[in-house]
């Protein structure tokens, strides 16, 4: 029997529900009693674990399915080994995703052969925040507490792998505006930094996003035990106090895109990504998945309690950063990389 007119209408709208509907319950029970593994790129105790361990909590009651989510810790190389990793190795099913450093996810537009990855075929989730990130010094007596001081006096600096912004974020300071740091490069994650830092083996530490100064050192900032002395980032904030940026600093326009490189990826603050390949409609799913739960008054009350920044960027956001990045000249690239001591 052929239908026209009216009937011919209604029977489309008819099978694209039940078309709609069938996706759906494909989905649901996809991920019905499975497990979704969340991956943090860095070790226990710093701020990607904890922002990992907060969302897993939640995020499975937005997936259809409402399947068990874990978290799990792939540190290595400043989390490049998680995106590696994460990009190679796991299958594109949505059942692993992984949170790793933005500029571990840059490496490969400054010719890192050790990034094993296109970081535009990522399947992007989006990040949890957009941040701002901050250098800090513990206040030992008779040394350096402000940058201009450190322009001068050398200032020991605190370092993770080359590929994390603990070490990044103080050579380009070096390299780019002449700060008299010594870098030590080498340690494990933000945590033992933190504490060589309060030991006095070294005097300070970068990197550190304004949630995890306010999770970790917020009363040490408040009484001035910790000294902020610098902020980078695509957006100023006054919210830990009157911190100078790194763009106060910058003398041509060639410092400027440098410096544009190295921290407008901050928009980035922790950003959640899958193995390249997976369906559009799973995809789809994790990232409204993502986003719904950010919007929830449980996961808040607890990303709030744990010192969270909550500022979400979108998988276009991402995509659009990435695009700019990729724009930049061989010339400023080579430049970017040189900063960073390589």
């Amino acid at each position: 029997m052929r239908f026209t007119g009216p009937a011919a209408v209604a029977l489309a709208a008819l099978i694209a529900v039940a078309s709609n509907a069938a996706k759906a319950e494909t989905a649901g029970d996809f991920y019905k009693g499975k497990t979704v593994t969340l991956i943090a790129g860095f070790p226990p105790g710093g701020g990607y674990d904890t922002y990992v361990r907060v969302l897993a909590r939640h995020y499975g009651r937005f997936l259809p399915g409402q399947p068990n989510v874990i978290a799990s810790n792939m540190p290595g190389a400043g989390s490049l080994t998680a995106a590696n990793t994460i990009y190679a190795k796991y299958a594109p099913d949505g059942l692993a995703l992984a949170m790793f450093a933005s500029s571990a996810a840059m490496e490969p537009l400054i010719g890192n052969k050790s990034a094993l990855f296109d970081p535009a075929k990522f399947s992007w989730i989006g990040s949890m925040s957009q941040d701002v990130a901050y250098c800090g010094v513990w206040a030992h007596p008779g040394r350096a507490t402000t940058f201009d001081e450190m322009l001068t006096n050398e200032t020991i600096i605190g370092g993770g792998a080359p590929a994390a912004i603990t070490y990044q974020h103080p050579m380009v300071l070096k390299n780019v505006l002449k700060a008299n740091f010594k870098v030590i490069q080498g340690y494990k994650g933000t945590r033992d930094i933190n504490i060589a830092m309060q030991r006095g083996e070294v005097d300070g530490t970068c990197g550190m996003f304004g949630s995890s100064v306010n999770s970790q050192f917020g009363a040490e900032v408040k009484d001035g035990r910790m000294k902020l002395f610098i902020q980078m980032g695509s957006k100023r904030s006054d919210a830990l106090g009157k911190v100078p940026s790194v763009f106060d600093y910058a003398k041509t326009d060639e410092d400027r895109a440098i410096l544009q490189f190295h921290f407008g990826q901050l928009l980035l603050g922790r950003p959640l990504a899958g193995p390249p390949g997976i369906p559009a409609e799973r995809l789809a799913i994790l990232r409204k998945a993502l986003f719904d739960t950010m919007k929830d008054p449980e996961f808040m009350a607890e990303a709030t309690k744990a010192g969270l920044d909550i500022d979400p960027v979108t998988p276009d956001e991402v995509m659009g950063l990435l695009k700019q990045f990729s724009a930049f000249s061989p010339a400023i690239l080579e430049k970017a990389k040189d900063a960073m001591g390589r």
